[in-house]
């Protein structure tokens, strides 16, 4: 089964968040399933320095303002078509927008250029390949769907996940002129939205089956609270609905053999994650004593609720917790926490900025990791802790409620508790699920067994993947038909 899958980000070559690391995960996790996945991505210049043979497989003499070519290659273990288009991707910053973090005012262009090769590739356009299946992922991507629904490629069938339904794309009227699609599609069953053209609502509109990264997050968003203003297509379109949890690398997430860790360790011998504990004091300042260490590795906004989190340090520090804290985001929130770490030295200790190793490390060494989302389509840390032994502490809510068992007493008591989870999500339940950790964390054996049972859980990609191919094979049936 060939799948082309269209996304504006794929790991190891470019990540801002959980996106990328799904699109680069999944088609290696389908491979031995009979899933070959061609994945198509922007040529950003990180892109472009990754291969060293440039030989284009397709060329357009114009696409959205300029001269753009499609190439072929394999990087690692990853087969990818990628769009070469200089005038829209060959910038530096980040693949959104500039390096203050402003977007780039062309951005509904950019992705239509990658969703209009998405809709050339899968009506043939490449000598030689044609997807069974198109795949494509959040905004960027979504209108592969609408080219493929008013072009060459109507009859193969295509799906969309959804990442986040908060960004959604969506531009003023004014663009549709220069989008290259029939004038039908400008009406509310097609690309219209809200008088606008809306990318991920044409994504939705047209794909012939929606997933979400999490079972609960498919319900959430069925909701007006939680649906962004979709909610009444998302039900329209509720028989095509599908809830797949993500998974995790699970060698690159192997306590292990994970490189980043002062000292390995499996949950035979979870005493040696002590040294990871001491690098973790030693890089945020934190006391050395025998409290837990409650961690964040976040992006610092509203949607994480880290606003919550910061109105609540003082109570954290004194149900006896010590805090580390890796991230950035809403410079008001920095100042927040920055603050309470000088008010707490030694018991808050924060580090501005993203660093892929001492995340690792924090995991490793940490005992708990607070994620205290408004709303998580599914969330990864929660998983990398449960990998871990690092006790996840969760708003019930998404995936961090299809993934972690609560410590409530029966849950203890049965030997299957994974983490603490807390609703409402507002300082108060999560202070009070802060206060439970501390108590059983004060109870070495029953903590250990609540990270023993974490660190069994299957969080590798393979139940997900066979539930993707489920849902290929369910999509081929209806082409068939």
């Amino acid at each position: 089964m060939q799948v082309l899958s269209v996304t504006p980000e794929i790991f190891p070559l470019i990540k801002t968040g959980g996106l990328a690391d799904v699109t680069g995960a999944l088609p290696i996790a389908l491979g031995p399933k009979g899933v070959a996945i061609r994945t198509l991505v922007p040529g950003y210049p990180v892109v472009m320095a990754a291969f060293a043979k440039k030989k284009a497989v397709y060329q357009y003499p114009l696409l959205q303002g300029g001269k753009a070519s499609i190439h072929a290659v394999k990087i690692g273990d990853l087969d990818l078509f990628v769009l070469d288009a200089p005038h829209l991707f060959g910038r530096q910053g980040g693949p959104y927008g500039t390096a203050s973090g402003a977007d780039w005012p062309d951005n509904w262009r950019r992705f239509a250029a990658l969703s209009q090769a998405g809709g050339d590739i899968a009506g043939g356009a490449i000598s030689g390949y044609q997807p069974d299946i198109v795949h494509a992922h959040d905004w960027q991507s979504a209108m592969t769907l609408a080219y493929m629904r008013y072009g060459k490629a109507v009859g193969v069938p295509s799906l969309i996940t959804v990442h986040n339904l908060a960004f959604q794309g969506q531009f003023g009227a004014g663009i549709f002129g220069e989008l290259g699609l029939p004038a039908v599609a400008m009406q509310l069953d097609g690309v219209e939205y809200y008088g606008g053209v809306g990318y991920l609502k044409a994504g939705l509109q047209a794909a012939w089956a929606i997933t979400t990264v999490s079972p609960t997050y498919a319900q959430e968003i069925r909701s007006p609270e939680f649906g962004m203003g979709l909610d009444g297509l998302i039900n329209m379109r509720a028989t095509d609905l599908h809830g797949i949890v993500n998974g995790i690398d699970v060698d690159i997430w192997n306590p292990e053999t994970d490189k980043h860790l002062v000292a390995n360790y499996s949950a035979d011998t979870l005493a040696a994650r002590a040294k990871n504990r001491k690098a973790v004091e030693e890089r945020f300042g934190l006391e050395a004593d025998g409290s837990p260490i409650v961690c964040v590795v976040s992006r610092l906004t509203w949607q994480k609720g880290m606003d919550i989190l910061a109105a609540v340090v003082d109570g954290i520090v004194a149900a006896g917790a010590r805090l580390a804290i890796l991230g950035s985001g809403d410079a008001g929130l920095e100042g927040t926490l920055l603050a309470a770490a000088a008010r707490h030295r030694g018991r808050v200790g924060v580090v501005v900025g993203y660093d892929e190793g001492l995340s690792h490390t924090m995991q490793g060494g940490c005992d708990a990791i607070v994620i205290p989302s408004r709303f998580e389509p599914c969330g990864l840390t929660q998983l990398y802790g449960l990998r871990y032994g690092c006790v996840p502490v969760v708003a019930r809510t998404g995936g961090l409620a299809d993934t972690i068992i609560d410590a409530n007493e029966a849950a203890l008591t049965a030997g299957v508790a994974t983490g603490f989870q807390f609703a409402p999500n507002n300082g108060g339940a999560m202070l009070h699920a802060i206060q439970r950790l501390v108590e059983v964390h004060a109870r070495p054996a029953v903590w250990a067994s609540i990270q023993r049972q974490g660190m069994k859980a299957d969080v590798s990609w393979d139940k997900s993947a066979e539930k993707y191919v489920e849902l290929y094979r369910l999509l081929l049936s209806k082409r068939a038909a």
